[in-house]
């Protein structure tokens, strides 16, 4: 199964189009989570005690933890995320603590180094951005980080599309070259 984490809020993404391009290219079952649909609990202080409770008796199966449970399970993750203000939607992050769950997706060994749990073997990450300033460590290289440091998904993938929004630009042309040409 594609897990596929939908952080784009417009309605018509240039970043989700580039997205449903390389699914396209896949002949798996796809599951859509589409992040601004979430009714995200709050993260409090009686949110974080019931979590640890939880982690600390290993139960896992509290629906707090299901979208953990279901990214650990994945065969293979794309996130469509686009770039902005240096980073990726804050929907992105909320979902990120979501599923950074030790017992599910990681584990630490004897020596405190995180050792990942997941199934996937591969994360592509679909990126667009208006403008030609992307440093890569704020928004790809952070889940690159998470996916090979913690979740154990070596092969991770970027796919972007930028300078959408520089006057002039082609921008038809910018995004058929971003579209995945084999995957």
């Amino acid at each position: 199964m594609i897990l596929f984490i939908d952080a784009c809020v417009r309605k018509n993404s240039r970043t989700r189009r580039i997205a449903e391009a390389l699914l396209a290219e896949f002949h798996d079952e796809v599951c859509h989570i589409r992040l601004a649909d979430i009714n995200w609990d709050v993260t409090d202080e009686a949110y974080l005690r019931k979590r640890d409770e939880l982690i600390a008796g290993s139960t896992f199966d509290d629906d707090m933890f299901a979208l953990a449970r279901q990214f650990a399970e994945a065969d293979r993750v794309v996130i469509a995320a686009p770039y902005w203000d240096l980073s990726f939607p804050a929907v992105l992050k909320q979902y990120i603590e979501a599923i950074n769950v030790t017992g599910i997706t990681f584990e630490y060994t004897a020596e405190g180094v995180p050792r990942g749990l997941c199934k996937a073997d591969k994360l592509y990450y679909v990126m667009t951005a208006g403008g030609n300033y992307v440093p890569e460590e704020y928004g790809y290289g952070y889940i690159k980080s998470l996916s090979e440091n913690f979740y154990g998904i070596r092969d991770v993938c970027l796919i972007k599309a930028v300078g959408l929004d520089i006057y002039g630009a082609d921008v038809e042309a910018i995004l058929n070259d971003a579209m995945p040409k084999d995957t």
